[in-house]
């Protein structure tokens, strides 16, 4: 019996997870869970998977959640970021699923590292904020990381076919999201509903966003740089708007591996979940025969500017990769609420990582103090186009 703590249980990642924990009762048991705001459902998510310890965003949340549950309950409930780390470091859990968004992420992750515990990262902002700081303290830890989203999934399953001495390059795929058709006089009017609306996942409001962007793409370079220890240049990025090829990687006497599957995010999860084994999941198997053509063609870094912000990002260093992060979360915050165009989020990016990031060998405080500064700035820099 595996026990399971999941940060961010309510968000898409994290009902997944939980999907799965339901249909393999006799391996999984759920000691603690963490979410933000939904108390509704994380009330629900109690009353089923019994945890001993739960987190919510704030105080206000929490006694909202303490209403909710019946006499009894026999849970703890905290909240805030010290409520999150004590649900990731929980005693009785021996591996922690990291789903929650953005860079709340990060300092719970780390807590859950620090306690030995093995990481199912579904967060990937924890990796773009402090990449190598983290998977040095996985080394020291002497745990297992292993990726959640569909396309490290991927790339982690195709490397277990071979040498990592021999490998040339990671092929990341990206669906292209909702507008990878439209002109730039059209991407200018596009709104949030429509941004939400992607053509393949199902997904949280914050990462649908990013996929129209390909910021999302941007994020997961940055997360496969460090997760798999190759340089930039060898991490090159696709689109590939049918979503059954995840992910592929190429050695060096040519050959190219590839990992296909049904977009449901239930299968990287599974994988994690049960690594090296694999689960007899209940979903519908890949048809090839009636998959149509599968297309791949290189990403517009003009129409979409937002991966070659994360490549640069990268060749900068530092700081600067968590700087990109905090920027777009707040720009992505802010389109969502109408206050920005759609090319606007990237621009104010950009604008933010001109002027905020410390290059060179950073510690975790320096990361904390350029991800808030970053967040003021990219605000100072919106309230200008209003």
């Amino acid at each position: 019996m595996k026990t399971l703590a999941v940060l961010g249980s309510t968000g898409s990642i994290g009902v997944n997870v939980l999907d799965v924990v339901r249909q393999f009762p006799e391996r999984y048991r759920v000691v603690a869970l963490a979410a933000g705001t939904n108390v509704e459902r994380l009330a629900r998510q109690v009353e089923e998977f019994a945890p001993s310890l739960v987190s919510v965003c704030d105080e206000q949340h929490r006694a909202a959640l303490l209403n909710l549950l019946p006499p009894g309950h026999g849970c703890t409930v905290l909240c805030g970021t010290e409520g999150n780390m004590q649900v990731a470091s929980h005693e009785e859990a021996v591996f922690t699923v990291s789903a929650m968004v953005g860079a709340l992420g990060l300092l719970p992750t780390l807590a859950a590292i620090e306690a030995g515990k093995d990481i199912g990262l579904a967060n990937k902002e924890t990796l773009v904020m402090a990449g190598q700081l983290v998977m040095r303290a996985v080394e020291q830890a002497a745990v297992q990381l292993l990726p959640i989203d569909s396309e490290h999934s991927a790339i982690f399953q195709a490397l277990e076919a071979g040498r990592r001495a021999d490998l040339r390059k990671i092929l990341l795929t990206a669906s292209g999201g909702p507008f990878r058709g439209l002109d730039s006089t059209r991407l200018a009017e596009v709104t949030a509903a429509e941004a939400l609306r992607h053509p393949n996942w199902s997904m949280g409001r914050k990462i649908s966003i990013d996929s129209a962007t390909l910021m999302n793409k941007g994020l997961e370079v940055i997360e496969a740089r460090w997760l798999f220890d190759v340089a930039p240049e060898a991490i090159e990025v696709l689109v590939h708007p049918q979503s059954i090829v995840h992910s592929l990687v190429e050695y060096q006497d040519g050959s190219v591996l590839a990992q296909l599957g049904i977009p449901d995010m239930r299968i990287p999860i599974a994988y994690a979940l049960s690594y090296p084994d694999r689960l007899p999941l209940s979903l519908p198997p890949l048809n090839l025969a009636t998959c149509g053509e599968l297309q791949f063609f290189p990403p517009d870094h003009e129409r979409f500017p937002s991966l070659k912000l994360a490549y640069a990002a990268l060749a900068r260093g530092g700081t600067v990769a968590a700087v990109l992060n905090a920027a777009n979360e707040v720009a992505v915050e802010a389109f969502l609420q109408g206050r920005i165009s759609f090319p606007q989020i990237a621009e104010t990016v950009a604008r933010t990582m001109d002027i905020v990031g410390t290059e060179g060998e950073v510690g975790l405080d320096q990361i904390l103090d350029d991800d808030a500064r970053a967040r003021a700035l990219a605000g100072q820099l919106m309230a200008r186009i209003r």
